[in-house]
């Protein structure tokens, strides 16, 4: 996998957007603190033709966890009122430039897209071009057939993350901020404990992200060895609630070193209940 089997560029999307077989995917979603709303975002203008994946409406229902993976059967169903159907190219992009978008794509992949990219730079670099918007109501999309089978191999649990820290056979990469990592800053969800799994390394998403676009592949190796993280060794990567962490395996990705599995339930399952937490830095 290279970078452009993970990236497409604006140019490309503005050339293709009337495909009959091309998609655009608004993956727009933030986190509390970000103070922004995806979906009255989407609604007040996006990429002509787009339609909207919300992470919190297409999850598994039942789970008290945040935006986890919905069955297969359910995920076939709402993407397909979306419009989206077998062989189609998918472009995901997100208000931020690459936060929410490699979360979506990530999702359409393990439930069997085979033809999914991110927009590169996302929706700002689309309006710092000035290329067009649609800014009239969104038109309802003809239904689509979509097959999906998920990929399970590519999905981590919390006793797959126990086993991989405890045989040291498989690193847990954290995608938090440094100071939630070590316990010093309060999670933002309540009722979890704050800290990190023990045995799991730290690398922030943020650092590998620069204005809304993925960093280039030599800085990328760089700062996941500076990490402690071994590139050549299976990984699961966490994060908060399961979206920065495909940041990172994205990153992964694009330099052919892809990661095992993400760990859906990330903090948010992990941090609560009687689970073992560390606090200070990562201990190799």
């Amino acid at each position: 996998m290279a970078r452009e089997d993970v990236l497409v560029s604006t140019q490309w999307l503005a050339e293709h957007l009337d495909a009959p077989d091309v998609v655009v995917v608004d993956a727009s979603w933030y986190l509390p603190a970000q103070g922004r709303d995806g979906v009255a975002e989407y609604a007040a203008r996006r990429i002509p033709g787009a339609v909207h994946f919300n992470i919190d409406a297409i999850k598994d229902t039942a789970s008290s966890l945040p935006h986890m993976l919905p069955a297969a059967d359910e995920f076939a169903k709402a993407v397909g009122a979306l419009g989206i159907g077998d062989g189609m190219r998918i472009v995901v992009y997100d208000g931020l430039g690459f936060f929410a978008a490699p979360r979506v794509r990530w999702t359409f992949k393990i439930f069997g897209a085979r033809d999914v990219v991110i927009l590169d730079g996302g929706f700002p670099k689309w309006l710092a071009e000035g290329r067009p918007v649609e800014e009239d109501a969104p038109q309802r999309p003809e239904p689509r057939s979509f097959t999906a089978r998920l990929d399970n191999s590519a999905v981590a649990d919390a006793e797959d993350v126990a086993r991989a820290v405890a045989s040291k056979a498989v690193q847990v990469v954290d995608a938090r901020a440094a100071d939630r990592f070590r316990g010093e800053a309060p999670e933002p969800r309540p009722g979890l404990k704050s800290g990190h799994i023990p045995g799991s390394l730290n690398l922030p998403s943020s650092q590998l992200v620069s204005d809304g676009r993925l960093k280039e592949a030599e800085e990328i190796v760089s700062l996941f060895r500076d990490a402690g993280v071994d590139l050549d060794k299976p990984s699961i990567m966490s994060c908060g609630s399961g979206v920065s962490a495909v940041i990172l395996s994205t990153a992964l990705e694009t330099i052919g070193k892809p990661a095992k599995a993400i760990y859906d339930g990330s903090w948010s399952e992990w941090g609560m209940g009687e689970r073992p937490v560390a606090t200070g830095p990562a201990k190799s």
